[in-house]
């Protein structure tokens, strides 16, 4: 298992819809190494890398969402459904994996990255009208939504510098079945699995605990 590539992005303009804006999901590989740490509580702490910016500080960035990383092989599964290619950091993502599950990491998984960089999975991402208009693809959200290849977010629990090329090794599989998959169907498409996300823990995102308590109380009512 390896980091292919290392992706950092500016602050940019953006039209879509007739709307403009500027955003942060443009990111390019960068050479080098790159420092990663917690970033700080959402709302003020943006993104774990040095030198990324994270631009919607309420919806995006902070501890728990300090890293985004997208496996390569669901890469080449969208180029080949799209026809067109799909460098790395297309898709927003921070980390560009090979050899790794993404989709079926379970919340709580402990990946350390290179020699010292320890990263713990605590959530699916949402795709949003930002990602639709960065690629450009009409009814993206529905359609990669629908695919349930989300990528995962990953707080720093030790931080270090990393760099293509690093090796990746799971050091902790928790005990449940969690994954990446699941907690995306309960963030989207069926929210009756939202009580199963408890059992991840402490490591699940509190955002996403937030959501299973709240589906619970519905249900109880």
């Amino acid at each position: 298992m390896e980091l292919l590539s290392v992706n950092t992005g500016e602050p940019r303009p953006m039209e879509y819809r007739g709307a403009t804006g500027s955003t942060g999901i443009g990111k390019r590989p960068v050479d080098g190494p790159v420092a990663v740490s917690p970033p700080g509580p959402k709302g003020t702490g943006g993104s774990g890398l040095a030198g990324d910016a994270v631009v919607n500080l309420k919806h995006h960035g902070g501890d728990d969402q300090a890293v985004y990383a997208y496996a390569r092989e669901d890469l080449d599964v969208w180029e080949k459904e799209l026809g067109r290619d799909l460098p790395a950091g297309l898709f927003g993502e921070n980390l560009t994996t090979r050899g790794v599950d993404v989709t079926h990491a379970r919340i709580g998984e402990r990946w350390r990255v290179g020699p010292r960089l320890l990263l713990e999975v605590t959530s699916a991402r949402i795709p949003c009208m930002t990602f639709q208009g960065r690629l450009g693809e009409p009814g993206w959200i529905k359609r990669f939504t629908q695919a349930g290849r989300p990528g995962a977010y990953l707080r720093v629990v030790e931080p270090g510098e990393i760099r293509a090329g690093d090796t990746i090794t799971i050091e902790h599989r928790p005990d449940h079945d969690v994954t990446i998959a699941l907690a995306f169907r309960g963030m989207t498409t069926g929210r009756e699995v939202l009580p199963r996300l408890l059992e991840a823990g402490a490591a699940l995102h509190p955002e996403l605990r937030e959501w299973a308590l709240k589906y619970i109380r519905a249900q109880e009512a």
